[in-house]
């Protein structure tokens, strides 16, 4: 499978279908391993986060989430078909699962949202196994615990919507003691999922405008927005530096 590295951050050249099926082969295999869903708030964050940024890079798959990574890696010549939303990733996740008898837990999200979330995928899919369910709402003193009550279920695949950095970093140091094959971070996918939160209509998402209308929906959102022009601006240069080096080599 190729690879590119987008700002630092490895994104892997795959699309949804090759997704799938790569992360069932891994939750049918013994060694923990991290599935992360890369946005562009996740890549300028890794900038200046080095134990983030080699959490990402150590990944056993490190999916192209947003337009604004796609973009990047598409302009250092990688071909990626699609994005690999985490929210779009879920439902055939769980087609597949249910066909393969895979079990799966949701953490994450506030309230009994993963428990609603739960529901709706075990209505979609009636041979989905949920082992389990709880909310996000848990500190650094409870991480053990947390970790052996999934352990206690025997879920093989962990899903989590705890938002980024923790969900990369707490699967990274708690998977293998959840006795999970694979960790996922799938950040609000949760909400989306629980009808808390809408999704964009299908023709923004097509023009990928989604971004935008998540912010004219929630404008309290419009700090995390910055993230883009500022990512866009830090690829833009680093490919400008990049081929300027090039020349003059």
């Amino acid at each position: 499978m190729r690879s590119v590295r987008v700002l630092g951050c490895r994104v892997d050249a795959i699309d949804v279908a090759g997704a799938v099926a790569r992360i069932v082969a891994l939750a049918r295999g013994s060694a923990p391993s991290l599935v992360v869903t890369l946005g562009t708030e996740m890549v300028v964050r890794a900038r200046t986060d080095a134990r983030f940024r080699d959490v990402v890079n150590r990944s056993a798959l490190s999916l192209c989430d947003t337009i604004g990574v796609l973009f990047a890696a598409r302009l250092w010549g990688a071909h990626i078909p699609e994005r690999v939303a985490g929210v779009e990733l879920i439902d055939p996740l769980c087609a597949a699962f249910a066909r393969g008898g895979i079990s799966i837990y949701l953490l994450g999200a506030k309230g009994d949202t993963a428990a609603r979330a739960a529901r709706v995928l075990c209505e979609r899919y009636p041979t989905l196994i949920v082992a389990g369910a709880r909310d996000g709402y848990f500190g650094p003193d409870d991480d053990a615990r947390v970790a052996d009550a999934i352990a206690q279920t025997g879920a093989r695949v962990a899903l989590l919507g705890l938002g980024s950095p923790r969900q990369e970093l707490w699967i990274d140091a708690h998977l293998a003691r959840a006795g999970c094959a694979v960790g996922i971070g799938i950040g609000g996918s949760f909400d989306v999922l629980a009808g808390n939160v809408e999704r964009a209509p299908a023709a923004w998402r097509r023009a990928n405008l989604e971004w935008l209308y998540r912010l004219l929906k929630e404008p309290q959102r419009w700090r995390r927005q910055l993230a883009l022009p500022y990512f866009v601006m830090l690829t833009l240069r680093e490919r400008l530096f990049a081929r300027k080096t090039l020349e003059e080599s």
